[in-house]
């Protein structure tokens, strides 16, 4: 059925408003991406004194050790992991990207065929559309977190991972913990990352505790002749773990709005061919149909001249 002059007017106006719609979509995508990334930048002074104190606690073996190997006892040989993704679409790979990292990572980690490696793993989900493909996937998805819709949102989202995590290792589920997300590369580009934040690197303890202090004035943690050092110990490894789930959760939420803006950049790039195409249609439909009424005009004003010279 060929297109007349009302339909394709129809169409050239869905298609502006479309494009409306997406460059709106652009430019939320865009101040989001700077948004997140200024956080983990802000993020980064923090980590640095959380770090500076976890090496001044690493120096004491003897806490550290004890500490640590509490949480490396677990029998339960269980793997938990969270994952981040999106709840939105117009994403592109995003949530495929890390949720196949996820999936092929924890089969490398455990020990038990695949038909039996299900109890070796409790998987947690931020988005609901990775847990979906988790799911299809066959990871025991126990728990689902909604992904926050700004930095505002980030902290409260920590605070229910660590609640959560941290019960089912009091309950001795856990023996390590580890994360999943995507991480930005350069500008709409990322890659899908993974982090074992429990339980703590050794070569990592190590680095930190031998790493000189950048100071004249040496560090004491306060208390630690009457066994504070462990409670400073315990209360900055959860510092860490904060400070790296919120770092992972920004990152993702920066590499989910490179995403969108890419996908949306690439659909304002075909709405714009699109109205080319339509416009190019509409004129040379209205340009024929002018042609004809002039036709018509011309033949008429023959056929009324006609008889005149035959009189």
């Amino acid at each position: 059925m060929s297109d007349t002059t009302a339909s394709l007017r129809h169409k050239l106006k869905s298609a502006g408003d479309l494009q409306s719609v997406v460059r709106t979509m652009k430019s939320l995508a865009a101040s989001s991406i700077v948004q997140y990334e200024q956080s983990v930048r802000a993020l980064g002074d923090y980590a640095r004194t959380v770090e500076l104190g976890l090496s001044v606690c690493f120096r004491d073996i003897g806490h550290a050790d004890a500490l640590i190997g509490a949480a490396k006892g677990t029998d339960a040989g269980v793997i938990g992991a969270v994952v981040f993704g999106s709840d939105q679409g117009l994403v592109g790979q995003f949530n495929d990207l890390v949720a196949d990292h996820a999936v092929q990572t924890l089969e490398g980690l455990t020990e038990a065929p695949r038909d039996q490696s299900r109890n070796q793993l409790r998987v947690w989900a931020v988005g609901e559309r990775v847990r979906a493909r988790l799911a299809d996937a066959g990871l025991p998805v126990v728990g689902l977190f909604n992904v926050p819709s700004s930095v505002a949102g980030i902290t409260p989202l920590v605070g229910e991972i660590l609640l959560e995590t941290e019960a089912h290792q009091r309950q001795g589920e856990l023996s390590a913990l580890y994360l999943f997300y995507n991480r930005p590369t350069s500008a709409a580009v990322y890659t899908p990352v993974d982090q074992r934040l429990l339980p703590l690197d050794d070569a990592w303890r190590r680095s930190l505790a031998e790493a000189p202090w950048p100071t004249n004035n040496l560090p004491e943690v306060i208390g630690g002749e009457a066994g504070g050092g462990t409670g400073t110990l315990r209360a900055l490894i959860r510092e860490y773990l904060f400070v790296s789930l919120f770092r992972a959760c920004a990152e993702s939420l920066a590499s989910e709005n490179a995403s969108r803006l890419a996908a949306m950049q690439r659909a304002d790039k075909n709405i714009e061919d699109l109205l080319e195409t339509l416009n190019g249609t509409f004129h040379r439909l209205r340009q024929s149909g002018i042609d004809a009424e002039l036709f018509d005009v011309i033949a008429g004003f023959k056929a009324l001249a006609e008889p005149r010279r035959s009189a």
